[in-house]
């Protein structure tokens, strides 16, 4: 071999090496990675880059799936979109969206559906250059079997905190029973035909009460500590709160765990049922508005980047009970969640029950069920700590009412102002800690 031809050997070799090293940087490197931190089996589509690895994926939003909506039973919204309108408490640069079909009879068939930001606050709109398409496994279309549910692929987008998100469905087929959240507390559209790219809401001229289909928004965030998942009646729920205002007790607390200095950032969620029960469980199967205990698992424990939990729960026991427990089922049932919390190294925050003097389902004996309950919370012995909203809604001169200012009219569910205390009586310094005690 010649001395010039050895040369060219040298460069040739030189050159393979250079192409090898290169493929693998991008391999590591590159946006077609594969996206480890996307589990309930979500794919990134082509369209959308995968999740910077230094995130995680953290609930924004969710709401519990309370029963099939009356009068969907034959058709659903067959030929319809539904613009779902969700308020966010953490913001991220991906979304990824979970659709139920929980309490459908047959497969929910949905063709497209779509993500954006509002335009404007109660407005079915989006914001000019937000809306994105959702896809699943790749796909534009899914198929929801009954008493299942589908999580998107994540798709870029920019969710600022405290915002609001629109959630556009179609399906051009009857589905049977719609899987919906009744009590929303904020307006919803649907519109006729497939109008799920539409950045205008002139189409959405119907308006609705209802969340229906959507049960989770997820971001992926590299600021968010994680969630605290509550789990909560109507009092949660904010049943009472004005209309798409967000001021339900849980938009307080979150509010606060952005603003005030030197908290953790963490997302609130708000898994409230109104009429829900700790104990019983609603009719049906599945059962429609499932008890606490039977919901803890798939409505707090399997939330997003979930890093604390807080129970609201006990007061429907004592006003609707139809198995006649008693005060110490109430607390042993709330004490079990608590173990199962455990179980998962997650610490639970717990609620005394706020007084109901007043309304028309009160008694003696109750009212004596409502304060043994909150004896045993009070004691240490049921969760890792609690939140007083008994002593912070009470009336001084009548501790068996709600304070006048607080009171919706009804003598049981807070007025806007009573929420707003519910959710400043919190010590965001115990939601910082993450061992659970010992009881």
């Amino acid at each position: 071999m010649t001395k010039r031809h050895g040369y060219a050997l040298l460069a040739a070799l030189a050159a393979i090496v250079v192409l090898i090293s290169a493929a693998i940087y991008l391999g590591v490197t590159g946006t077609g990675a594969r996206d480890e931190s996307a589990d309930q089996g979500a794919r990134t589509p082509r369209s959308s880059a995968a999740p910077a690895s230094s995130g995680s994926w953290v609930a924004a939003w969710s709401t519990s799936p309370v029963g099939g909506e009356p009068g969907t039973e034959l058709r659903g919204y067959a030929g319809q979109s539904i613009r779902n309108v969700v308020h966010t408490h953490t913001g991220g640069s991906s979304a990824r969206v979970t659709l139920s079909n929980l309490y459908g009879q047959q497969p929910l068939n949905l063709t497209r559906a779509s993500i954006a930001l509002t335009a404007a606050p109660n407005n079915p709109s989006a914001a000019p250059g937000t809306l994105r398409a959702l896809t699943f496994d790749g796909r534009s279309d899914v198929v929801i079997p009954p008493g299942e549910q589908r999580v998107s692929d994540a798709v870029r987008i920019r969710v600022p905190d405290g915002s609001d998100l629109l959630i556009t469905t179609f399906s051009p087929t009857p589905s049977g029973p719609v899987t919906y959240h009744p009590h929303a507390r904020q307006i919803s559209y649907v519109a006729r035909g497939e109008r799920t790219d539409d950045e205008s809401g002139a189409a959405y001229t119907q308006q609705s009460p209802f969340w229906r289909y959507v049960t989770a928004v997820d971001v992926y965030s590299n600021e968010s500590q994680g969630a605290v998942v509550v789990l909560g009646d109507s009092l949660t729920d904010g049943i009472t709160s004005t209309m798409g205002a967000n001021r339900r007790w849980t938009d307080v607390l979150a509010q606060r765990m952005r603003d005030e200095p030197g908290n953790l950032d963490l997302s609130v969620v708000n898994q409230g049922i109104s009429g829900n029960r700790l104990l019983s469980d609603g009719l049906g199967r599945p059962a429609g508005n499932p008890s606490g205990l039977n919901r803890f698992e798939r409505d707090a424990l399997s939330r997003s980047g979930v890093r604390g939990v807080v129970v609201a729960l006990g007061i429907n026991d004592i006003l609707r009970n139809p198995h006649d427990n008693s005060a110490t089922d109430i607390a042993d049932g709330l004490r079990d969640l608590t173990r199962q919390a455990h179980q998962r190294g997650l610490r639970v925050t717990g609620a005394t029950l706020m007084p109901f003097g007043g309304h028309r389902g009160w008694t003696p004996e109750k009212e004596r069920m409502r304060q043994e309950v909150n004896a045993a919370i009070r004691a240490g012995k049921v969760f890792d700590h609690y939140v007083d909203f008994d002593k912070a809604l009470r009336d001084p001169y009548d501790a068996q009412k709600l304070r006048p200012e607080y009171d919706s009219g009804d003598h049981l569910h807070p007025s806007d102002a009573g929420f707003r205390r519910m959710g400043e009586s919190f010590d965001l310094s115990l939601l910082r800690k993450t061992a659970p005690a010992q009881l």
